[in-house]
């Protein structure tokens, strides 16, 4: 008899041994997850592709798809009655579901539709959520969704591509599941998902080379000059435009990511948002075995000040981002 796969829920309750409240959570986030995969695989027949003709709080260009699934996460997450706040990459403002959030209520951060821009090519995009317990009573407020990201409880991701697949840690490891459209279940297909701690890939938007500074200069011609350069190893370079993407892949086989900080984004602090991209992919590598930084410290330990707050984010095999944060002590 072939043993069926187990299904996010039975992984959840026998494995993980979750409270039925964040088991409950995650479940709804999956199924917003599953309703977004729908949207993006049928957007040319819903006519939900192309710009929305609006901005998000980055002055970024809002997709139609950008719009709709943070619409979903909205809807769906606000079904636990243990969710005090709603924190979006496309919504300004703090979405606050209680007037008293209490000890124990949870915090949830999300991209809904990260690398919206490859939507319409037919390129890989997907979901970042996060997920924080509030340690304490509050008042609404800004300030009190900024908690650092050592003090996640659960991090993920879903990626839309030939297939959907769904990312996750609870700190106990990271583990993968495919959606199987037959069921609508979500499957464990790759538990146990590990960063090997050397690699021979990197990942980086080259267009931005004017904008380096020397440390990442100085990395990435080193690795360019591959056998014969100090490195003594020949390197790939590989980059999607979603980070979803970018992360999966590594997650898969190895890698590196880097989005560092450069004369273009100093400004801001770096291109990507701390609390629900860098804090939770940051979260995910660390327990696959990797390591996540911004080229001087690590991500997790960073004090958020605001929650659109950027950061420079380099992540992945572990030996390589300690090179990469030689070549910043260097420099």
């Amino acid at each position: 008899m072939v043993q069926r796969r187990k299904t996010f829920r039975q992984f959840l309750q026998q494995d993980q041994g979750l409270d039925t409240d964040l088991m409950m959570l995650l479940e709804d986030i999956a199924t917003a997850c599953r309703a977004i995969s729908d949207h993006v695989r049928n957007g040319a027949f819903a006519n939900v592709l192309g710009a929305a003709d609006s901005t998000n709080v980055q002055g970024e260009e809002q997709k139609k798809l950008d719009v709709i699934a943070d619409e979903e996460f909205m809807l769906h997450c606000a079904n636990s009655t243990r969710v005090a706040a709603l924190v979006s990459e496309e919504v300004d403002d703090v979405h606050w579901l209680k007037d008293a959030p209490q000890a124990g209520d949870f915090l949830v951060y999300f991209d809904p539709l990260d690398g919206s821009s490859n939507v319409d090519v037919n390129l890989s995009v997907g979901s970042i959520f996060s997920i924080m317990r509030l340690k304490e009573a509050v008042t609404p407020s800004d300030a009190a969704v900024l908690c650092p990201g050592t003090e996640q409880i659960c991090a993920g991701y879903a990626i839309y591509g030939r297939s959907t697949g769904l990312v996750i840690t609870t700190g106990s490891g990271v583990h993968g599941f495919t959606y199987e459209t037959g069921t609508g279940e979500f499957l464990l297909t790759q538990p146990e998902m590990t960063v090997p701690p050397k690699t021979v890939e990197y990942a980086i938007n080259s267009a931005r080379e004017t904008f380096w500074y020397d440390p990442i200069r100085h990395y990435i011609a080193d690795c360019v000059a591959g056998k014969d350069g100090p490195r003594g190893t020949k390197f790939n370079m590989r980059w999607t435009a979603s980070m979803v993407a970018d992360v999966h892949r590594i997650l898969t086989r190895g890698g590196v990511f880097l989005y560092p900080m450069d004369s273009g984004n100093e400004a801001t602090g770096g291109k990507l948002r701390l609390m629900y991209e860098a804090n939770p992919m940051g979260m995910l590598i660390e327990q696959a075995g990797g390591a996540a930084s911004t080229g001087t410290s690590r991500i997790l330990e960073v004090a958020p000040q605001s929650h659109h707050q950027r950061v420079p984010v380099i992540l992945g095999s572990r030996d390589e981002i300690a090179q990469i944060e030689a070549y910043h002590s260097q420099d």
